[in-house]
């Protein structure tokens, strides 16, 4: 099992259709597994991936 490291939440937002009726919907975080060299995973969402990997704390 992975352990969640970022906080983030659904968004909530609407859906808009053509003639503008308006219904709840959620907008959900991209997260990712990563797995570290000792064997741990973590859940972490896409962009803090990408920015980890820019910086080389973790590989590809």
């Amino acid at each position: 099992m992975a352990i969640n490291l970022s906080n983030k939440k659904p968004n909530s937002a609407k859906n808009v259709s053509h003639s503008c009726r308006r219904t709840n919907k959620k907008q959900k975080v991209n997260l990712q597994v990563v797995r570290l060299e000792d064997g741990t995973r973590f859940r972490i969402s896409a962009r803090e991936k990408r920015t980890l990997m820019k910086n080389d704390k973790i590989a590809a």
